[in-house]
């Protein structure tokens, strides 16, 4: 199975799982400036931007191990043309990192801070 069917399939799953807990979607896979913001999600008045990744294994490591400092950096200059765009700066802000492992999944809260 390719990284891309992984990936969307997992990102699939980690939106329904929001959904499920409370989290109303607003955006999936925002694109800015070569970053990409795979789930910006709502819950009251705290925005959460989410980056997911999925694996079949653990023959490289957790998927959370994956997002980098070099990663939390994209995420973060792409977060904050998000919030001024949608007029977004009165509302809290959370980086969170849903990882799945075959049918494992970790939604891990205030992965990184920027």
């Amino acid at each position: 199975m390719n990284k891309k069917i992984i990936g969307d399939a997992g990102e699939n799953i980690a939106a329904e799982f929001l959904m499920k807990n409370g989290y109303k979607i607003l955006n999936r896979n925002f694109r800015v400036k070569g970053a990409e913001i795979d789930i910006i999600a709502i819950k009251k008045n705290l925005v959460v931007f989410v980056e997911v990744k999925a694996r079949l294994n653990l023959n490289y490591g957790r998927p959370s191990e994956a997002v980098t400092k070099a990663k939390q950096r994209k995420i973060a200059m792409a977060a904050e043309y998000f919030i001024v765009k949608n007029r977004l700066n009165k509302n809290e802000f959370r980086f969170d990192v849903i990882e799945i492992l075959g049918d494992e999944i970790n939604h891990i809260e205030n992965a990184f801070y920027v």
